[in-house]
C-alpha cells in the first residue's frame, strides 16, 4: 500500500502514525491477520518511512488479510476512517520477494528559504565535486557519521532555488538534512533563512535518470 504524509501529519512520529493506521483498520473493520504469540498484533510492516517532519507522497507498508480482498476496497475504507494528513494513495496484491528490495531509492523536493539561486548552485557543485563528504548526526545509538556523497544520485537546483534529490537508500541511511547540513559546509553562503521542508515525491528505485515506484500514481 501506497500512502502520503501531508500537512500537520507530517511531525507525528512513526509510532503516531502506526497507532493511527491501525485505529483505522479497526473503524473499517478490515478482516486482518495476526500476529501469534501471548499478545496478537496485527500483520503490519513499515518499509522505509521518511523522517518525522518530513512530508511524502510515497510512503509503503504492507498488510497481511485473513481473507482476500479488492485492493480498491481496501483504500476506499482506509481513506474514510484515517486522519486528515494520511490518504492512502493506492493498493496492490503483494508480489513474491521482499517490498524493501524494491525500495533502492528516493526522491526529495527540497526547499531551502532565503538561500539565492547563485549560492545553492555553487554548494551544490561543490559537495557533488568531492570524492566523499561526512557529516555526523545525533542517532538512538549516539552520534553516527554519514558519507552523504555516496548517497547522491541526483543533485539539481531547481529555478527557486530548491533542491531536486534522489538519494539511495542504503545503511547507515543518508537523509535529505544531511545533505543540507553538507551543503551549508561546503559553501558558507547556503545558509536558510527559515527551516528547510522535505517533501518525498517518490520512493522506488533508480533507472538513471528517475525513481520507479512499485506503485505508480496517476
Amino acid at each position: 500500500m501506497r500512502y502520503a504524509k501531508r500537512g500537520r501529519a507530517r511531525f507525528a512520529s512513526h509510532r503516531d502514525i502506526g497507532r493511527a493506521i491501525e485505529r483505522a483498520l479497526r473503524r473499517a473493520e478490515i478482516p486482518m491477520a495476526y500476529s501469534s504469540g501471548f499478545s496478537p498484533h496485527p500483520r503490519i510492516s513499515y518499509a522505509n518511512a521518511s523522517p518525522t517532519g518530513a512530508a511524502s507522497e510515497s510512503e509503503y507498508l504492507e498488510l497481511g488479510f485473513a481473507t482476500r480482498l479488492d485492493p480498491e476496497w481496501v483504500v476506499v475504507q482506509l481513506n474514510l476512517a484515517l486522519p486528515t494528513g494520511l490518504v492512502v494513495l493506492a493498493a496492490a496484491e503483494a508480489s513474491s520477494g521482499s517490498l524493501s528490495d524494491q525500495l533502492t531509492a528516493s526522491r526529495w523536493r527540497i526547499e531551502v528559504p532565503g538561500v539565492r539561486r547563485e549560492d545553492a548552485e555553487r554548494a551544490v557543485a561543490e559537495l557533488l565535486a568531492q570524492a566523499e563528504y561526512g557529516v555526523q548526526r545525533m542517532t538512538k545509538t549516539g552520534m553516527r557519521a554519514f558519507d552523504v556523497r555516496s548517497a547522491i544520485l541526483s543533485l539539481q537546483v531547481l529555478a527557486d532555488a530548491g533542491l531536486d534529490l534522489i538519494s539511495a537508500i542504503d545503511s547507515p541511511l543518508v537523509r535529505p538534512d544531511d545533505v543540507v547540513q553538507a551543503l551549508g559546509a561546503v559553501h558558507e553562503g547556503f545558509r536558510p533563512g527559515d527551516p528547510p521542508v522535505y517533501t518525498r515525491l517518490a520512493h522506488g528505485t533508480y533507472d538513471g535518470v528517475s525513481v520507479v515506484d512499485p506503485i505508480p500514481i496517476g
